[in-house]
């Protein structure tokens, strides 16, 4: 999985691959990079401009999670396409939303 929980900040961590300026907003699919990684691999149509596209993946995922927006915060790659998302909540609730999106891909 894309995802592991880190219980000194008591957060999870989900590793993303953002695609700007695609032709919707959408969440793709679970891939692997050279190295063996997991990630789970995002588009949307928000260009890669004053964070523009970081508001719009975090809507993406917030909807999609059904979550609110200020429980997700993006802790590495704001200016990269790799990010790690950090996810606040309860523990339970995070991995059966997470696991029901991941499985709709």
């Amino acid at each position: 999985m894309p995802f592991r929980w880190d219980a000194g900040r008591d957060v999870m961590l989900l590793a993303v691959r953002l695609t700007p300026k695609a032709s919707a907003d959408r969440l793709q699919a679970i891939a692997q990079d050279a190295q063996g990684a997991r990630h789970l691999k995002i588009q949307v149509t928000a260009v890669p401009e004053d964070g523009k596209a970081n508001k719009a993946l975090i809507k993406l995922l917030s909807k999609a999670l059904k979550c609110p927006k200020t429980s997700l915060s993006i802790v590495s790659g704001t200016t990269d396409r790799t990010k790690v998302i950090a996810l606040s909540g309860e523990r339970a609730r995070l991995e059966d939303s997470l696991r029901a999106v991941l499985e709709g891909l």
